[in-house]
């Protein structure tokens, strides 16, 4: 396993800027962030990805996964619940096909720029849309999402979250199971399976091999607060030892967008903490 860091981090960085910070702290993956102000699939300038792309090859880095969880600069202004909005599982037949289209074009970049994943939420719960059909849209637009997945050689992790639709990794592998997709598999956060209560080693041996990038964070006193790895309470040798006897040997991506202000501090603590144990 490797070491990578998400660029949510630097939001009050430039892309490219964030992407040579990542690689002078001595990251060997990236992730890049598609929202404000970094990648905006459905806007994005062919200019502007090739200059990405001059950037990874200077760099060396491997990007690990296209974040497209949480774009919603499709409203304007966005409330804080919208966070998730639109989503794949929205009754708003306009909105759910924004996001679609979105996510498409996000499989479209990650192909151009070497990335081999995507993630995607569910989106939360809604009034008027009972959880059971929600789900039946989500695995709907999956379908969709999923097929471009195929033509671009690019997979698609479903992250899974407290108080979003799909919250544990029983209800992912459901989801799966009916989508019925070989580029379908979990971007799994290991902060919100701590949160879910699930144990290392039940999670795992339920997505074990369809975990397409890992996000690493830490949690203390069970409050979804991401924390700089050692900061919390998460085991994680626990967590590395589970996805080692899975015969996971991606990147544990290191998400820390909690730290705004200081990404290279908290990042440079994040690598010096999780490197020994790898």
């Amino acid at each position: 396993m490797q070491i990578a860091y998400s660029t949510n981090a630097y939001t009050r960085w430039p892309l490219p800027d964030a992407l040579r910070s990542i690689a002078g702290l001595g990251f060997t993956g990236a992730e890049i962030l598609c929202d404000t102000p970094h990648c905006l699939p459905m806007q994005d300038t062919d200019a502007m990805l090739d200059e990405l792309a001059d950037i990874i090859e200077q760099t060396g880095l491997a990007i690990t996964n296209l974040n497209a969880n949480t774009a919603n600069y499709f409203f304007d202004p966005v409330p804080a619940e919208n966070t998730f909005e639109p989503a794949l599982s929205s009754m708003n037949d306009a909105h759910r096909q924004w996001r679609i289209d979105n996510t498409v074009r996000a499989i479209e970049i990650a192909a151009r720029l070497g990335a081999g994943c995507v993630s995607v939420t569910a989106g939360r719960p809604t009034p008027g849309c009972p959880p059971g059909a929600a789900i039946d849209l989500f695995v709907e637009s999956l379908q969709y999402i999923c097929d471009a997945a195929e033509k671009n050689n690019v997979r698609v992790g479903i992250e899974y979250e407290p108080g979003l639709l799909i919250e544990r990794a029983t209800e992912l592998a459901e989801v799966m199971a009916r989508v019925d997709s070989p580029q379908l598999g979990a971007n799994w956060d290991i902060g919100h399976s701590f949160l879910d209560g699930e144990s290392p080693e039940d999670a795992v041996d339920v997505i074990g091999p369809r975990i397409w990038n890992v996000h690493v964070e830490d949690i203390r006193a069970r409050k979804h607060f991401h924390l700089v790895p050692g900061d919390g309470d998460l085991p994680f040798a626990r967590f590395i030892e589970a996805l080692t006897g899975a015969g996971y040997d991606g990147f544990l991506t290191v998400e820390l967008y909690t730290y705004p202000e200081q990404p290279e501090d908290v990042g440079r603590r994040a690598i010096e903490y999780l490197s020994p144990l790898l």
